[in-house]
């Protein structure tokens, strides 16, 4: 994939590519499996989603971990219910092991009866221990802004975030969003430094963007990130490049999306691009299936598909 003057060191999305990773426990719309965060530890690759059914019916009600020898055919390890959060809803968990080999589960929490979303950690030292683990609040948000779907990245000894964040002043406005970055020496206090990446008035992406996942490469750093023109389009964004030359500040390219789900309401949203040294890249995401539910779908680009690094 190449764009403007440079060629890009990973693969555009293609949903007539991918194939079907997680279903939907049931059909239609509402009925999501989604918000996928991945990584690759031993050769295996451990996922973390979440579950969803319409509103008033529960919403994010599940988050998932699971682990895949081949990168495509889960087997669950284990689940962490909405009321142990004591949220009202969950939403994009964020799933690593540090350089210290303890497991990191960063979950996204809606606050009870407001529109205000957090952010906790779970942590242990085994993948199924963090179901059991004791949380904390990292990101609290506050009364003017809810904070969730963070992506984390560990570089340069330091930790990076972006985390999508909505105005609450005006509750019918507060699906709005933008990318908030923050940095942190541990991956527990966070500093934060001001916003990456803003809607673009006029444009497919005006509503509010999310960053999905975050790449550096020889001096670049680029983004995928999920985008919606209205109100209306609130679940069903689409995907969009950004990118900057450092983490805090990022521009949108292009006049429009760079992949999208061919059925109705076309959502292709909460990438995840994993790269597997000397072998290629494997993305994953939520897309919109064409009975209106969401399934993670997953697609792998070999190294001879991406363009040279150099």
């Amino acid at each position: 994939m190449a764009t403007g003057d440079y060629a890009l060191p990973f693969p555009a999305p293609s949903f007539d590519r991918s194939r079907p990773a997680v279903p939907p426990p049931l059909g239609g719309e509402g009925h999501w499996a989604g918000a996928p965060s991945a990584c690759v530890v031993d050769g295996v690759t451990y996922l973390a989603y979440r579950l969803r059914r319409p509103l008033g019916e529960g919403r994010g009600h599940t988050v998932v971990i699971a682990a895949s020898a081949d990168g495509e055919h889960f087997e669950t390890l284990a689940t962490l219910e909405k009321d142990r959060m004591d949220a009202e809803s969950l939403e994009r968990p964020a799933l690593l092991r540090t350089e210290e080999g303890r497991w990191r589960l960063y979950v996204s929490c809606a606050t009870p009866g407001t529109k205000h979303w957090r952010v906790e950690i779970l942590e242990a030292s085994t993948v199924r221990g963090l179901i059991d683990a004791e949380s904390r609040i990292v990101l609290p948000g506050s009364a003017s802004v809810g904070v969730k779907d963070p992506v984390i990245l560990r570089q340069g000894g330091k930790w990076h975030l972006w985390a999508s964040c909505h105005p609450l002043a005006v509750p019918a406005e507060a699906d709005q969003m933008v990318t908030d970055y923050a940095t942190s020496a541990d991956g527990l206090d966070w500093t934060w430094h001001g916003t990456a990446l803003s809607g673009r008035p006029g444009h497919w992406d005006a509503r509010g963007v999310r960053i999905a996942a975050v790449i550096p490469h020889h001096g670049r750093v680029f983004a995928y990130y999920d985008g919606r023109a209205t109100a209306a389009e609130n679940y069903e964004e689409r995907t969009g490049l950004a990118v900057g030359t450092g983490f805090g500040v990022m521009a949108a390219r292009g006049t429009a999306p760079v992949a999208e789900s061919p059925h109705h309401g076309k959502g292709l949203r909460y990438l995840c691009a994993l790269p597997l040294p000397g072998e290629g890249w494997r993305l994953y995401y939520e897309a919109t299936r064409a009975d209106g539910a969401h399934e993670i779908r997953t697609e792998f680009h070999p190294s001879d598909e991406v363009a040279p690094s150099a």
